[in-house]
């Protein structure tokens, strides 16, 4: 899996493949550092419905081309005095938080105000040495949304949050790891190696575990039956203790919606 490819198109987009197991989401808009337009807040959702539904997919990587995750939203579109671009970003935040399987975002460079919403909104963060992380608003007089900011403090706690939103500042890869805002740091040229590797393992697992896990840790609390119905028909427990007393790699096959499940973890 080659975390900067790219598929045909020139201009602001978002690009992707699916390799595997594993689609890969492209952040690509190089000449302004992979800001995030109008545009592309609003395809995000509907290019994540579309993976979603996918049977080929099971785990979503977002990254960013080149050597930049994401400088944020184009500055030039918050000028709608409607506030469009904002709320076209809290849709395609909560799209991607709301993603049924594993997401992971891969972060070299700068990772900036929306950036920092996406990275946010995805279960687990990787980081190259190097890259960056801030919450702008402050810098603009933006008011950040409220479902944004309730992420952030459950990510990081409320001081660390209100640092970052408070000063604007940026901070480097060793302090976010210490905060919680990265699970990873890896050195120079190790991302992609490490991203490969990690997903390989995350698209080898019962995809029934990982989807309750999500509703659970993401603080659903009333599924409990549902899910251990969904556990009884889906033959993936038999499986895995099989493979384990004989020693093969599990064949797990249970996937969202192969028993009647349709939820998601919003």
């Amino acid at each position: 899996m080659d975390l900067g490819e790219r598929t045909a198109g020139t201009g602001p987009r978002l690009e992707h493949t699916v390799v595997d197991g594993v689609a890969t989401v492209v952040i690509s808009n190089p000449a302004k550092r992979n800001a995030m337009t109008a545009d592309m807040w609003q395809a995000l959702p509907v290019l994540l419905e579309a993976l979603a539904a996918d049977p080929a997919v099971r785990v979503l990587v977002l990254t960013g081309a080149g050597d930049t995750f994401c400088a944020g939203a184009d500055i030039s579109s918050l000028r709608d005095p409607a506030g469009r671009p904002q709320t076209l970003a809290v849709r395609a935040e909560e799209a991607l938080a709301a993603f049924p399987g594993p997401t992971l975002a891969a972060v070299r460079g700068f990772c900036v105000g929306g950036g920092s919403q996406l990275a946010t909104a995805c279960d687990l963060r990787f980081a190259e040495e190097g890259a960056s992380f801030g919450v702008t608003p402050a810098k603009l007089g933006i008011v950040y949304p409220s479902s944004s900011t309730r992420r952030l403090v459950a990510l990081v706690g409320p001081a660390t949050a209100k640092f970052l939103l408070f000063s604007g500042e940026l901070i480097g890869t060793e302090r976010a790891l210490r905060t919680g805002l990265v699970d990873e740091v890896l050195p120079r040229g190790g991302l992609e190696e490490r991203v490969q590797r990690f997903t390989e393992v995350l698209a080898s697992r019962s995809q029934l575990t990982q989807a309750a896990a999500k509703e659970f840790a993401d603080g659903r609390e009333d599924r409990d039956a549902h899910w251990s119905l969904q556990a009884r028909g889906s033959g993936d427990t038999a499986e895995g203790v099989a493979a384990f007393l004989e020693r093969r790699a599990p064949r797990f096959t249970w996937t969202a919606g192969s028993t009647g499940d349709t939820s998601t973890s919003g």
